[in-house]
């Protein structure tokens, strides 16, 4: 199947596939530790309710 389209550059087409899934799984491993860190802080406003204040603030 692979020989049927010899035009592909294989190798690159899965450096960057694996490359992507690399990016993606660091991204979730990153977004579960923010959960966590938020959940221990114990903090009950939203994100954009802390973003706002500290604008607000400046």
């Amino acid at each position: 199947m692979m020989e049927e389209l010899k035009e592909i550059n294989w190798q690159e087409e899965i450096r960057r596939l694996v490359e992507e899934l690399v990016k993606t799984k660091s991204k979730e491993r990153l977004l579960a530790d923010a959960k966590e860190i938020r959940k221990a802080m114990k903090a009950d406003v939203s994100a954009a309710e802390l973003i706002r204040a500290d604008r607000d603030g400046r």
